[in-house]
């Protein structure tokens, strides 16, 4: 088993799946993508021929009974990550599901039971994680390199005002902090190395949409804050700031990380700040984290090494959300 590929199947024709991580899985080292569903058999053919997958299922749950496939990958609408989840399940698959998990905690707890339950590996889609830039990032804050850590502070934003987006539905998983708030949220936390002892939050949502489409909020760990703030009816833009006694980190592309040209974090200390700052620049080669992220995942399903981010991350990711939610009323 452990010289086979992990045969991947792919739930809906989802573009962040068909654009960026199907292209990813198949070249990804120890990945074969061969099966693709959609509710439109005809939509599943069109998106499978292109892609070069050679079977193409007229829904999921008919992907799900395909015994070629090990593992699927859940790109599809926030609300529907917890049914389609279960029954992949129960259906003896592993699961990659994209985030934010689910739609609250209790659902992301449910989900982490019943893949236990059935012995199947789950894993929440942050693919940022796996990418050598935050890898290095995590190493510089734990060596000591900008001394104690003090303070986070991230910003995420773009502009979106289509009502038809599924991203400005409310009851289907949309809105800004589901969206990507979940990033900050899961980055404070790993970087913090725990979860806040505090939460607070202000929101502002659209009239006509009902999401929110500026969340602001603060995660206290202890005395160490992290902030952030998230919108989708911004200048389109993301970075995030490490504060330390003895220095920062700045991340200039933290989350949509590119796959086709090198990237970089900022290592800031001492010179004459603010005017003119010692800056250290760390260039990586350019690494496709969807890549990253299927091979690792795939190398657990094989039980070639520990799954990168256990699942119980997700449910204690989904705490936060629903804590921040709460806060702003």
């Amino acid at each position: 088993m452990a010289d086979a590929p992990v045969r991947w199947g792919i739930l809906s024709t989802a573009r962040i799946g068909t654009g960026k991580v199907i292209p990813a899985i198949q070249r990804a080292a120890g990945c074969q993508v061969v099966a693709l569903a959609s509710r439109d058999i005809a939509r599943a053919r069109t998106a499978a021929a292109r892609l070069g997958i050679p079977r193409a299922h007229g829904s999921y749950q008919e992907l799900l009974a395909d015994p070629e496939v090990d593992a699927v990958y859940v790109p599809l609408p926030n609300h529907l990550h917890h049914e389609w989840t279960l029954a992949a399940a129960m259906a003896g698959k592993h699961v990659l599901c994209e985030k934010p998990l689910a739609m609250d905690a209790v659902q992301a707890e449910e989900m982490v039971a019943v893949c236990a339950a059935e012995g199947v590996l789950l894993m929440e889609a942050f693919m940022y994680r796996l990418h050598p830039t935050w890898e290095r990032v995590r190493s510089l804050v734990a060596d000591g390199s900008i001394g104690d850590l003090v303070a986070m502070h991230t910003v995420f934003s773009y502009f979106n005002d289509d009502p038809t987006d599924i991203r400005n539905q409310a009851d289907l998983g949309g809105g800004a902090l589901m969206d990507i708030g979940c990033y900050p949220v899961n980055a404070s936390r790993m970087i913090m190395g725990g979860e806040p002892t505090r939460v607070s939050a202000t929101i502002r949502r659209d009239p006509v949409f009902g999401t929110d489409v500026v969340t602001s909020a603060l995660l206290a760990f202890g005395g160490r804050p992290a902030t952030f703030t998230v919108s989708t009816q911004a200048e389109s833009d993301q970075e995030v700031q490490v504060i330390g006694t003895r220095g920062r980190i700045r991340v200039p592309i933290p989350f949509n990380i590119p796959a086709d040209r090198p990237t970089r974090v900022l290592l800031v200390r001492g010179g004459d700040p603010p005017v003119d700052p010692a800056i250290e620049e760390i260039v990586f080669a350019p690494r496709d984290q969807y890549a990253v992220q299927a091979e690792r995942f795939a190398a657990a399903v094989l039980g070639a090494e520990p799954l990168p981010t256990p699942p119980e991350d997700a449910v204690a990711n989904m705490r936060v959300i629903d804590q921040v939610f709460a806060a702003a009323g």
